[in-house]
């Protein structure tokens, strides 16, 4: 399979892909600045909070990609162009991040070593979520309905996490990392109190954090919520270790830009520094490959993915019920 993914040139840098996918944000975000400023005060500023969501969610994205080393294979310049990105224009810690994605690259799925499947306000093992007691029970045994309700606060956990890690030992960059972020958090205080009133302010800011943390839980939710958990063999084996543990999005061009490639999520897991744009010519290589081996490769609509995620966070939570 390597073989014929080198052979079609798919490991290739896309630099004119990103620098389009890049300057397409920022210009989306200039503009959604330059509309506050320019009409200061009017309650119609808050239809660009969703738009705003939308933007970050995008520029989320990217620095994905960065940190895969998909932009350009220099580690340095990699490093600074996440430090931009995540830090400075998106409020987010990329040391700490990029940490926290190779866990979860190295053991998908892995309840004990995979960081988006560890227990937390969701829980993704029964046994887990056997030993819940108090509030943390009741938020289990009806997580699946509080899971898109609980997503709305996805992005603020994230800066909240970023804000976070800047106290704790072993991060790199520390000063640099501390100064994006204090740039970027006091940048957009200044922005909201100086074009919008009080109570806009709030709406915005409510709006804006609620569609961005909606919109990313809904990009990476589908990927491996609901895929099974693997036995020692199973895991062992780096193929399977990604392939039976994730799940691709059936969809076309639209669904590639809304989800930001993440809807190749097989493909992504067997060749993370692959460009995104490669992603959808590496699809039929790799499910013919599976095909051939009698491997299972899931894919499937949107919509069945969500509900898959969402029946599996009931079954999770069933026995807390029952009891």
């Amino acid at each position: 399979m390597l073989a014929s993914i080198r052979e079609l040139g798919l490991l290739r840098r896309r630099p004119w892909s990103y620098a389009i996918s890049f300057g397409v944000v920022l210009a989306g975000m200039a503009g959604v600045v330059i509309a506050m400023l320019h009409w200061r005060d009017s309650w119609w500023l808050l239809f660009l909070a969703p738009v705003l969501g939308v933007i970050a969610t995008q520029l989320g994205f990217l620095g994905h990609d960065v940190g895969h080393l998909q932009v350009t294979r220099n580690s340095a310049r990699s490093r600074i162009l996440g430090l931009i990105d995540g830090n400075l224009l998106g409020g987010l810690s990329y040391g700490w991040w990029v940490a926290k994605h190779n866990a979860h690259h190295a053991h998908p799925n892995d309840l004990e070593r995979d960081p988006d499947v560890r227990a937390g306000a969701l829980v993704f093992d029964s046994g887990h979520a056997n030993q819940r007691r108090g509030i943390e029970a009741w938020t289990t045994r009806h997580q699946a309905v509080l899971f898109f309700p609980f997503l709305l606060g996805e992005a603020v956990n994230l800066h909240v996490s970023s804000v976070r890690r800047l106290f704790a030992p072993g991060l790199r960059l520390r000063v640099p990392e501390a100064i994006l972020l204090g740039t970027h958090f006091v940048g957009y205080l200044v922005l909201v109190a100086t074009a919008l009133t009080w109570p806009q302010a709030l709406l915005f800011v409510g709006l804006h954090k609620g569609v961005q943390g909606l919109y990313l839980g809904c990009s990476f939710a589908p990927n491996h919520k609901g895929m099974p958990t693997l036995d020692a063999d199973q895991a062992t084996d780096p193929l399977l270790r990604q392939v039976l543990t994730s799940r691709n999005i059936a969809g076309g061009p639209l669904i590639d830009i809304v989800l930001g490639g993440l809807n190749y999520q097989i493909e992504h897991h067997l060749f993370p520094s692959m460009p995104r744009a490669n992603l959808r010519h590496a699809q039929p290589v790799v499910e013919n490959f599976c095909a051939q081996r009698g491997i299972p490769y899931a894919q499937c609509s949107a919509i069945a993915s969500y509900t898959a995620a969402v029946r599996h966070l009931h079954d999770v939570g069933s026995s807390l019920r029952s009891s």
